[in-house]
């Protein structure tokens, strides 16, 4: 039906840069990013990921000198790792007073005590099995009896200085007992950044080199997502919300693009989207080999996963691509 009003194509502007940014309908904006660090023992570590070209494990002291970067170019978070010296059956570091997160972030906040600091909680760094719950004597996950060990973690983290939790584990039932543990501790403020759809992905390869996390026997399918599934999505995550998610979170990102428009426009809630190792290693590795241009290639990436409906984008190139946003204007 005519509205009455003639049709106008649209004029493509033409003019500059200002004019362009003005009127662009997707930006980015450093502040909305969270860059991962893996955090390890020891002094002046910084190691090379191979895996991941341009990425470290750090060290406390060397990560404190990486941490001037992110406040210099106003990246909105960090999202830390652990990378322990001891493994066992029950992941014991990962709750330890003195356990590799815990010493980083009491560390940290005495240096730095306005950097917003998130905690991965899941137990697959710090077990001698690799899998991300308590395991049986035939190898399965026992779902429940991990949920206590979730919420120890996460009451470790939250008194050791940790902003927000953010559990990655896709154990059923691990939000509603986190925020009941962190609760009973007095820490009601502390918001939970639920990884409500989290794929069994094939592209977390990298990251599991870089913080030794590979299972030992099996696979993580019977409790992470099959990437076949869309429904699957909106299901798990209204459960997180209604056990008390503050911040939902879709990974891996590039790909499942489609599930990060279906969760903002069925719930409208902050959506944190998790654009992965492997999506960050494959960037590299055609950029290296020449195939295509890095800094185009990456704002593109992330303004397609901003685009889609995330409000916060997890990205190993969160430093350079703020880098690249400030070299634009």
């Amino acid at each position: 039906m005519n509205s009455g009003y003639p049709l106008i194509r649209p004029r493509r502007l033409r003019s500059s840069l200002k004019i362009s940014n003005l009127v662009r309908e997707t930006a980015l904006d450093p502040s909305k990013f969270i860059m991962p660090y893996f955090v390890t023992h020891g002094k002046a570590v910084k190691e090379p990921i191979e895996s991941m070209p341009d990425q470290f494990r750090y060290s406390i002291d060397e990560l404190l000198k990486e941490l001037k970067n992110v406040i210099g170019l106003n990246i909105g978070g960090i999202l830390l790792f652990g990378v322990p010296e001891h493994k066992d059956e029950l992941g014991s570091e990962s709750y330890s007073n003195n356990g590799i997160i815990q010493s980083a972030l009491r560390t940290i906040k005495d240096e730095y005590p306005d950097i917003l600091a998130i905690t991965d909680v899941c137990l697959c760094d710090y077990t001698s099995h690799g899998h991300c719950g308590i395991v049986d004597e035939n190898g399965y996950v026992k779902n429940d009896e991990t949920l206590e060990y979730l919420a120890k973690i996460s009451v470790s983290y939250a008194k050791a200085g940790a902003d927000i939790i953010a559990p990655s584990d896709m154990m059923d039932g691990r939000v509603k007992r986190i925020r009941e543990a962190l609760d009973d501790e007095g820490l009601v403020n502390i918001p939970i950044m639920a990884y409500s759809s989290k794929y069994a992905s094939s592209f977390y390869e990298p990251f599991r080199d870089a913080a030794d996390c590979s299972p030992k026997f099996g696979n993580r399918k019977s409790y992470q997502m099959d990437p076949s599934n869309s429904d699957e999505a909106i299901l798990e995550t209204a459960l997180d919300l209604d056990e008390g998610a503050d911040i939902i979170m879709v990974k891996p990102a590039l790909s499942y693009l489609d599930i990060i428009y279906r969760l903002k426009l069925t719930f409208k809630r902050p959506l944190a989207a998790y654009n992965v190792s492997g999506e960050y290693s494959m960037i590299k590795a055609a950029a290296k080999l020449g195939y295509l241009k890095e800094e185009t290639a990456v704002l593109e990436m992330l303004a397609s996963v901003k685009r889609a409906g995330a409000d916060i984008i997890i990205s190993y190139y969160s430093l350079y691509a703020a880098g690249l946003l400030g070299a634009r204007f």
